[in-house]
């Protein structure tokens, strides 16, 4: 008996992103992208099923046949480092810094991080999922179905609890994929002032409760001079081993700490910003297979001149993922095609590596490579279509948005 398959796309030219059509190989075997023009692809039960040229699968039975008729087909984007979900506005401290109020002086009259908390514990659920909707709907308007979203704008259980209540409620309304990431230690309360590791106790107390009701995917923290100590990041990290839980962190974005070589020594999944990562870390990460996140929006509006390793991940085989780092203070953008550009422009990453990044290993970063980030047989038919000439146009196009239409089946 033939078999019948759900949906049939063809006419599209494909960027697989896997190593099966040639993507990542070397030498004669290596093929950019895993492209595979005029291909199509034939999908069963949310899954890719086939996948090859339109010549050789066209003729097979399907329920529903789309042609794209030369459009582009990637993987659906994956953001898989975002802070989307807070209350308020600080656009106001981004004009004040430019008028030359300094930091100090803004953190002393309730600016920086501490009037996002403020903000967002003051919200409803109702108004805190409002402010994220639109920044949620403008990832998605630029080809992203995969996104991560982290709490830590609360710094207490119940505003911890809303933040993640949202994120999940945003991704079941929109059908999107999204991975909640704990993030109590993201910065000091001001009711814990100078008592920081009376802070992370609490931290540790809230991660069961939170975890138990079914609230989290991973667990983060920010280890840094500003923010909390390796000894500090290892408690809060022991916590989440306990629960089964992976880990992942804010690691070298103003100094060497060591958090990427802690994070890998607990298998992390990733460590985020690394401008500081050392040979050492770089090393450790290559063992444990651990992601370098890469969120050049915020190094740019940081102003930052120390570049992330990226020779040095290449030559160890770190795989290396892009994100938004979308958050009020550091990278307000909901721009993953940004990303991408910024990625290439001020890292000089390829345009095949930035795609890589926001697709394969964007997925490893969440622990999904096994179903999202390439176009595989058995893997999710998540799929993003494009209007553009060659794939290195994701990253080439600066404020013109190419995506022409997301498909989830």
């Amino acid at each position: 008996m033939t078999q019948c398959f759900d949906t049939l796309i063809i006419h599209a030219n494909i960027a697989t992103m896997n190593a099966e059509f040639g993507f990542g190989l070397t030498g004669e075997s290596a093929v950019p992208y895993g492209q595979v023009l005029d291909g199509a692809i034939a999908i069963s039960d949310g899954k890719i099923a086939r996948l090859g040229a339109t010549a050789d699968i066209e003729q097979i039975s399907a329920k529903r046949t789309i042609d794209l008729q030369g459009k582009w087909l990637t993987p659906a984007l994956i953001d898989c480092h975002t802070h989307i979900v807070y209350a308020g506005n600080r656009s106001n401290e981004f004009e004040m810094r430019l008028n030359g109020v300094r930091y100090e002086d803004i953190a002393k009259q309730g600016g920086g991080i501490l009037a996002t908390v403020k903000a967002t514990r003051e919200a409803s659920f109702d108004e805190l999922y409002a402010q994220s909707e639109k920044r949620f709907q403008a990832l998605i308007g630029e080809g992203v179905g995969t996104v991560e979203i982290k709490s830590g704008y609360g710094l207490d259980l119940a505003t911890e609890r809303k933040m993640l209540q949202v994120a999940r409620k945003l991704g079941k309304d929109y059908g999107v994929t999204v991975k909640t990431t704990y993030l109590a230690a993201h910065a000091t309360p001001p009711e814990y002032q100078h008592q920081n590791d009376a802070y992370i106790e609490q931290v540790c107390e809230w991660l069961p409760i939170l975890h138990g009701e079914g609230l989290i995917d991973a667990v983060d923290a920010f280890c840094e001079h500003i923010a909390f100590s390796t000894d500090q990041v290892r408690r809060v990290f022991d916590v989440a081993t306990s629960l089964g839980l992976p880990v992942k962190l804010h690691a070298e974005q103003m100094s060497d700490m060591g958090g990427g070589a802690l994070v890998a020594s607990f298998d992390g999944l990733s460590a985020d910003h690394i401008e500081y990562l050392s040979d050492v870390s770089i090393d450790e990460m290559a063992q444990s297979g651990t992601v370098g996140v890469l969120l050049p929006t915020a190094f740019y509006v940081l102003r930052e001149t120390k570049l992330p390793p990226i020779e040095k991940m290449r030559e160890q085989g770190v795989s290396m993922a892009i994100s938004t780092d979308c958050n009020p203070g550091t990278s307000p953008s909901t721009s993953i095609l940004l990303a991408m550009n910024m990625a290439c422009t001020l890292f000089r990453l390829t345009p095949e590596e930035a795609l890589a990044g926001t697709t394969l290993h964007g997925a490893k970063a969440l622990g999904l490579q096994d179903s999202k980030g390439k176009i595989a047989v058995g893997f999710d038919a998540q799929l993003s279509v494009w209007d553009i000439d060659r794939p290195a146009d994701l990253s080439y196009l600066i404020g013109e948005n190419r995506h022409n239409k997301q498909y989830k089946f």
